[in-house]
């Protein structure tokens, strides 16, 4: 299997406190990979960990071959990453926002007029570039973020919980962008809470409490549970914990 993301062991600590605790899990080249849990589970600090923005307590990450913690540069130049929080420049227009990162990634200027173009139809936003990005909705903000990760053609892209706090139409539309870089053959690993959204993956992990509970396709996660497949993995989420404390839908 030509895995592209490795983790082995993945634990972080702050002080006395466990957020991810001894993960191993693996996405192949070319799968949409869910990671499913509530809020605390400890997905942020995953990501954070595997893209190289802060180091393990123990354990290791490798993305593409290279190790995020030696060969951390390498590493983000290769991926794109839209974070749960909308971090771009609000006091910039979108154009201004997607020509920041085509320098910060050192696009070539003979690319970046084509990428920017394509980026903001498949996007949506053609005829909004100079709309201040503070001005956006929750659901443009997003989309204008994963613009700005997309700008270098990155191979691998992570998306933390993309979609929480944008309604229901622009999530639909978030997805279908999603799935059109499927088909040209990027990887993309998503976190979420949403039952609805995790079965829109070809695998998921469930974490709770920062630690593994299981790993699978949405159906062998649900199979001999009642209802469709996004309430079987609720009561799967349910049955693993022995708590109400799950993700939603």
């Amino acid at each position: 299997m030509d895995w592209v993301v490795e983790c082995q062991n993945l634990t972080k600590r702050f002080g006395d406190k466990t957020v991810v605790d001894n993960l191993s899990l693996q996405v192949a080249r070319g799968e949409v990979f869910g990671v499913l849990g509530p809020d605390g589970a400890g997905k942020t600090t995953t990501f954070r960990m595997v893209i190289g923005i802060v180091d393990p307590t123990a354990g290791a990450a490798r993305v593409l071959g290279f190790d995020t913690r030696t060969q951390t540069q390498v590493v983000r130049e290769r991926i794109g990453y839209v974070s749960q929080r909308f971090s771009l420049y609000g006091d910039l227009t979108i154009a201004e926002n997607v020509d920041f990162f085509a320098d910060l990634y050192q696009v070539p200027p003979s690319d970046r007029i084509e990428r920017s173009r394509r980026l903001l139809e498949a996007s949506r936003l053609t005829g909004f570039e100079d709309r201040l990005a503070r001005d956006l909705s929750g659901g443009m903000k997003q989309k204008l973020a994963l613009t700005c990760a997309l700008i270098h053609t990155p191979e691998v892209l992570f998306l933390d919980e993309p979609t929480t706090g944008v309604d229901p139409v622009s999530r639909r539309e978030f997805w279908d962008i999603l799935y059109r870089l499927v088909g040209q053959g990027m990887t993309l690993v998503v976190s979420t809470p949403f039952m609805d959204e995790a079965v829109r993956c070809d695998r998921v992990a469930l974490l709770h409490q920062g630690r593994l509970l299981a790993c699978g396709t949405p159906d062998s996660l649900a199979k001999g549970r009642d209802g469709d497949t996004a309430k079987g993995l609720e009561q799967a989420f349910v049955e693993m914990t022995g708590s109400a404390d799950h993700a939603s839908d």
